[in-house]
C-alpha cells in the first residue's frame, strides 16, 4: 500500500503525546488509592479534583456536577436508568428518537421490559428533529426527554438547546449524549440548558475506558453502580486517576483546537464534491447542520462491508457507521429512519476526519475510491439489474 490514512475517528481516536504525558506520573509516581488518607492517596485524589475542575472550566458548569465513569455508553446508561427510577413516581414515559446511539436504545428498551414507556420520534431525511415535535409528544406523565446532540453515524447536529428549553417549559429532565460532539463543536452546558449530558474519551484522543456524565445540581437520579462512596456516593468503584487525568488534558486539546475544525470541515467538504461526482451516490443527511469532520455516503449497487475490505487493503480506515454495532449485517437503523431503502444503506460508507488528517489524505482517499466502488459494481449483481 502506498499510504496509512485513518478517517474512522468517529469510531475511536489514537491516543495523544499531550495525553499519554498528563497520564504518566499517574502510573509512576501518583499511583495511590485516592481514598487514602496518607499522601499517596492525597496525591491522587489531588489530580483528580484539578481535573474535575479543568473539565467543568471547559464545560461551563460547576466541579461537583461532573462525575467520572469507565465509558460514554456507562453514563449514557446512568442518566437514562438513573433519572427514569428516580422519578417514576411522577410518571414512566419517556421521549428520544429513533436514530440514537445503541448505548441509548438499548438502555431505554431495558426500562420499557421494567414498564416504562418510551415514545420514540422519527426525523426528516436530513435526520433533523424539531423542538416542536419533542413538544408535540409531552404527556403529563412525561419525565425525561432523550436526544443526542450529534449522531454518531450522519453527524446531524441537533438543536439541542431549543429542545432543552421546551424540557425545561414542561419541568422535564433533560439528557443529551455529546460524545461525537465534544471536540468538534462548541458543549457548553450552562448554554445548552441540559441536565445531564454524555462524553467519551476515547472520541478526543484519550484511552478508551474513562467518559463522564455532567448532573446538574438539584437533577433527581438514582446510582447505576453501588460502592465504596466514590464520585461524592453516586458512583462506586475506585477511581482510574491516570485516565481522569488523560480526560481532562484531552478535553483541554479539544477545546483549544476547535477552531482547527473549519480546516477539516473544508477538507470534509472537497471530498464530499468529488466523492458526488461518482453516479448513482448520494449524501446521508444533512450537510448544513453536520459535524464538520463528517461524511456519510451511499453508493448504489454494493455493499459497503465489501468496500470497506477494499479500501483497508489500500491503507485507508473507514466505516459503514456505528463502530459499535460494525459486526452486525442489518442496515443501519439511523439510515433506515431517514427513510433510505434498506438495499442502499447496504451500501453506505462513513468517513470521518479530525485535526491530524491532512490534504494529502483526502488526496488518496480520491484516488482510491472510485476505483473500489468501479470494481465492486462490475462484480455486482444488484449493479447489473440497476443498469
Amino acid at each position: 500500500m502506498d499510504r496509512i490514512v485513518y478517517a474512522d475517528n468517529a469510531a475511536t481516536t489514537s491516543v495523544s503525546e499531550n495525553v499519554i504525558n498528563a497520564m504518566m506520573p499517574c502510573f509512576t509516581e501518583y499511583w495511590g488509592n485516592p481514598s487514602s488518607l496518607y499522601s499517596g492517596g492525597r496525591n491522587a485524589a489531588n489530580i483528580i479534583s484539578g481535573a474535575r475542575e479543568g473539565i467543568a472550566g471547559l464545560l461551563g458548569c460547576r466541579p461537583g456536577e461532573i462525575y467520572f465513569t469507565a465509558s460514554g455508553s456507562e453514563a449514557n446508561n446512568w442518566a437514562l436508568k438513573g433519572a427514569a427510577r428516580a422519578n417514576q413516581k411522577k410518571g414512566r414515559h419517556i421521549i428520544s428518537q429513533k436514530t440514537e446511539h445503541p448505548a441509548v436504545l438499548q438502555a431505554l428498551a431495558s426500562l420499557q421490559k421494567e414498564g416504562y414507556e418510551v415514545t420514540y420520534l422519527g426525523v426528516d431525511r436530513d435526520g433533523i428533529l424539531t423542538p416542536g415535535e419533542v413538544e408535540a409528544a409531552i404527556r403529563p406523565d412525561t419525565t425525561l426527554i432523550a436526544i443526542m446532540y450529534a449522531n454518531n453515524e450522519i453527524g446531524t447536529i441537533m438543536p439541542i438547546k431549543e429542545i432543552a428549553a421546551v424540557a425545561k417549559a414542561h419541568k422535564i429532565t433533560m439528557f443529551t449524549d455529546a460524545v461525537q460532539a465534544i471536540g468538534s463543536i462548541p458543549v457548553n452546558v450552562t448554554d445548552l440548558g441540559v441536565d445531564m449530558l454524555s462524553l467519551s474519551g476515547h472520541k478526543i484522543r484519550a484511552p478508551k475506558g474513562i467518559g463522564l456524565l455532567y448532573i446538574k445540581t438539584g437533577t433527581r437520579i438514582q446510582n447505576l453502580i453501588d460502592g465504596g462512596g466514590q464520585e461524592k456516593g453516586k458512583r462506586g468503584g475506585t477511581e482510574n486517576t491516570a485516565y481522569i487525568a488523560g480526560l481532562a488534558r484531552a478535553m483541554e486539546d479539544a477545546v483549544e483546537g476547535i477552531e482547527d475544525m473549519e480546516r477539516v470541515k473544508a477538507l470534509r467538504d472537497r471530498l464530499a464534491a468529488e466523492i458526488i461526482k461518482i453516479p448513482h451516490t448520494r449524501i446521508n443527511g444533512s450537510m448544513k447542520y453536520r459535524l464538520p469532520g463528517n461524511l456519510n455516503v451511499a453508493f448504489e449497487g454494493i455493499e459497503g462491508e465489501s468496500l470497506v475490505l477494499l479500501l483497508d487493503m489500500a491503507g485507508i480506515s473507514a466505516s459503514t457507521g456505528s463502530a459499535c454495532s460494525s459486526a452486525s449485517l442489518e442496515p443501519s437503523h439511523v439510515l433506515l429512519a431517514l427513510g433510505i431503502p434498506a438495499e442502499k444503506a447496504h451500501g453506505s460508507l462513513r468517513l470521518t476526519l479530525s485535526r491530524v488528517n491532512t490534504e494529502e489524505d483526502a488526496d488518496y482517499i480520491l484516488e482510491k475510491l472510485a476505483p473500489a466502488v468501479q470494481r465492486l459494481r462490475e462484480m455486482s449483481p444488484l449493479w447489473n439489474g440497476l443498469q
